[in-house]
């Protein structure tokens, strides 16, 4: 490690810590030769390995430019967006492997972004799960409609039953 100051190359590690839950380790560090203080952070370089074999670090916003793609003309912010990105990064770092499929990475997209925005998670799925017909889109869309009928949906209907025990 280079003093940042003087850029001598011997330093001597005062405290080591460990930060972002476990993500990372916050070192502080004396230089030998000047005496300067100074911190380093280590974090595991999370790389993704494409189809083809070759591997990239990971980029957050390659991630959420690729799902603002979906999400437009939706109401969903920058901030959304960020949070997004930011959850998968998590994700995947707690997965705890350096090197991730691209495949993972497209996985670990779709729930956060099917919580966030229905109509931008179909967008996504159907280029990431490779729709062929609308027999996948209606499948998809029937899976989302079971998913919501598991919450309850207030209902205008007045005429509808009580439900079972109640009058």
């Amino acid at each position: 490690m280079h003093c940042p100051f003087c850029k001598h190359t011997d330093t001597r590690v005062l405290d080591s810590r460990v930060a972002d839950d476990g993500g990372a380790i916050r070192r502080r560090r004396a230089c030998q030769a000047c005496d300067r203080r100074f911190t380093t952070v280590e974090q595991i370089q999370l790389a993704v390995v494409k189809r083809s074999g070759a591997s990239e670090p990971f980029n957050r916003d390659k991630v959420i430019d690729g799902v603002r793609k979906a999400c437009k003309g939706r109401p969903v912010t920058d901030d959304d967006l960020a949070r997004l990105g930011q959850e998968v990064e998590t994700a995947l770092r707690a997965a705890g492997a350096a090197y991730v499929p691209a495949d993972e990475v497209g996985l670990a997209v779709l729930d956060p972004l099917r919580e966030l925005d229905a109509v931008a998670y179909l967008r996504f799925a159907s280029v990431y799960k490779a729709f062929e017909s609308v027999d996948d889109f209606a499948d998809e869309v029937a899976g989302l409609m079971a998913e919501r009928a598991g919450d309850p949906q207030p209902t205008d209907d007045v005429d509808a039953p009580a439900p079972p025990g109640r009058t």
